[in-house]
């Protein structure tokens, strides 16, 4: 019995440990000294800072966003590991329905959501909004994140368009719309792992 039990509690401490290398960060933010930068600007302007991608184009009582996050390499850069980039309304817990993206490693990024982001949202109270949410009981809609597949990316450039308010036109889609005040609106950086375990997330801006 007693060597039974032995065998159990070697097999209950091996998954533990096994667990806590699986999420062990290779690195904390510490490491990078992430910025960011946000600010409002007209067309023309976003459409040449996100060459070579295709700017979105906005209509008449849209706003645009142009932002840029940057970091240090890390000294021991993880394989496949990644980031997500979010930019959320902070107030309504929404994010942009409508992103643009490139960097000096443009096949390293690009726009979408994923499961990281609801792991993010659910451990992080002031990321709720970046991952899925409910709409009326019928599903789940995501905004708009960034995904980044290289450490050797930065800086990442980035155009937010956030569409006039319209019920007509979205009733149902929960993205973030204009006006939405620039001191309202956060950056924050994710590190997540090969698996799409969530190491960290900081808070960049606001």
């Amino acid at each position: 019995m007693a060597a039974g039990v032995a065998i159990v509690l070697a097999g209950t401490v091996g998954v533990a440990g096994s667990r806590w290398w699986h999420n062990r960060p290779p690195y904390g933010p510490e490491a990078l000294s992430a910025r960011a930068t946000l600010r409002l600007v007209d067309q023309a302007t976003a459409d040449a800072a996100v060459k070579p991608a295709p700017a979105v184009v906005a209509n008449d009582g849209d706003q645009i966003f142009l932002g840029q996050v940057t970091w240090n390499r890390p000294p021991r850069p993880q394989k496949n590991g990644s980031f997500r980039i979010v930019l959320l309304d902070k107030r309504r817990h929404l994010t942009p329905g409508y992103l643009a993206v490139t960097s000096p490693k443009p096949d390293a990024v690009s726009s979408g959501s994923d499961h990281a982001l609801d792991i993010a949202q659910e451990r992080y109270p002031w990321l709720q909004g970046a991952g899925a949410q409910p709409v009326d009981g019928s599903g789940w809609v995501s905004g708009e994140t960034i995904d980044v597949e290289s450490m050797d990316a930065a800086p990442v450039t980035f155009q937010a368009v956030l569409r006039r308010a319209d019920p007509q036109r979205h009733p149902m889609l929960p993205v973030a719309t204009a006006p939405t005040p620039l001191e309202d609106l956060l950056v924050a950086l994710i590190c997540v792992g090969p698996d799409g375990q969530v190491y960290w997330a900081q808070r960049l801006l606001h």
